[in-house]
């Protein structure tokens, strides 16, 4: 079994519980680019710019402008709130700048709330059609195409003729497409556009169910998908040391950050509706008391957005459950620790090597 891939996580708003303004780094482009430099040289594959308070491009910018060409930014980018020949354009750009075969997108389709803010006024499955004409459009116009398009969102005669000279520094690839959603609606366009599925961490049978529907959709689309994890991991010398870590975290939790996350509940994301179903919108006294399969713990999404769970363990134990992910096909994990620049030594220090020796 070829070894995985492994990106890390940078984020803008990081520290030790980074949720709370009392554990938050102030937001500093140097700390930033040293925390890039350090992903990289540790030795993993790239990292994910998740969406915040801050857009992606800058970030992801000024940190490749500072990594080996090894070093792939993975951007969240929601579709839809620029035009698919614009966020070309912007792509086949950062490729000229930065080197090819460095840039990867992660679709993010977001809820609906969220994207009225920006204008963007479709509910649910609504969403995925307009992500899928999206995403075919992206993908042609990054690759260097030059087509008419008539769609039920777009109309563009002579897409991609603006982008001649730019095009082919790729080469006649597409930018990568990684994906994750839950819904069928969102599996449906996994397995017709995406290049990597991903999936946030779920008890183990629950996930292969999933993985598996992935698989046969792909399949009836005449296309195999890579399989992604993303996990936040708890990770110390021992597990109780692991336990008392995510204790702690519950501790210095604000009643207000509880009462505005438990008030998510109702949000229309399939994803985030199976992850608020492990801990039922209970703050629990002791944090393993929401464990759900053998150092699962679903506690993460009682503090922030995204991802809800974390591995929680000793460095044998960590290994041994990403390993059980891996027996699932899983071939690439997007890991986060915090704060982000401690954890990432750690975890590579320690799970890493264990992680790919086992391959």
């Amino acid at each position: 079994m070829p070894a995985p891939e492994i990106l890390w996580y940078v984020i803008p708003r990081e520290g030790a519980f980074p949720w709370e303004p009392a554990g938050r780094r102030p937001v500093d482009l140097a700390y930033l680019q040293q925390l890039g430099i350090a992903v990289d040289r540790l030795g993993y594959d790239g990292a994910l710019f998740a969406t915040d308070l801050y857009d992606v491009w800058p970030l992801a910018s000024a940190l490749a402008a500072v990594t080996r060409p090894s070093f792939k930014p993975l951007l969240a980018v929601h579709p839809g709130l620029i035009s698919p020949t614009l966020l070309a354009k912007m792509a086949l750009s950062f490729s000229q700048l930065f080197g090819p075969d460095r840039l990867r997108f992660n679709v993010v389709n977001g809820s609906t709330e969220q994207l009225r803010q920006s204008g963007l006024h479709l509910e649910h499955d609504e969403r995925y059609e307009l992500s899928a004409e999206y995403w075919s459009i992206v993908k042609r116009l990054t690759a260097g195409e030059v087509f008419d398009h008539k769609g039920r969102f777009y109309d563009l005669p002579g897409a991609g003729s603006s982008l001649r000279e730019l095009a082919p520094v790729q080469g006649g690839t597409h930018t990568p497409l990684w994906f994750g959603g839950s819904s069928a609606p969102g599996i449906e366009m996994a397995a017709e556009h995406v290049d990597v599925y991903l999936t946030w961490g779920e008890p183990l049978e629950q996930l292969r169910q999933k993985l598996d529907l992935v698989r046969a959709r792909a399949a009836a689309h005449g296309r195999t998908l890579r399989l992604g994890l993303r996990l936040h991991l708890i990770v110390r010398d021992t597990e109780e040391q692991a336990w008392a870590a995510a204790d702690h975290l519950l501790d210095v939790t604000s009643q207000a950050t509880y009462t505005r996350m438990l008030g998510n509940g109702a949000e229309d994301g399939v994803g985030w509706q199976r992850q608020f179903r492990q801990h039922g919108g209970r703050v629990p006294r002791h944090a393993r008391e929401l464990e759900t399969h053998p150092n699962l713990w679903p506690g993460m999404s009682l503090f922030r957005p995204g991802p809800g769970t974390a591995v929680v363990g000793s460095t044998r134990q960590v290994v041994e459950r990403l390993q059980e992910y891996r027996s699932l096909g899983v071939d690439t994990f997007i890991l986060s620790g915090n704060p982000l620049l401690e954890e990432a030594y750690r975890v590579a220090e320690t799970v890493l090597p264990a992680l790919r020796e086992a391959d």
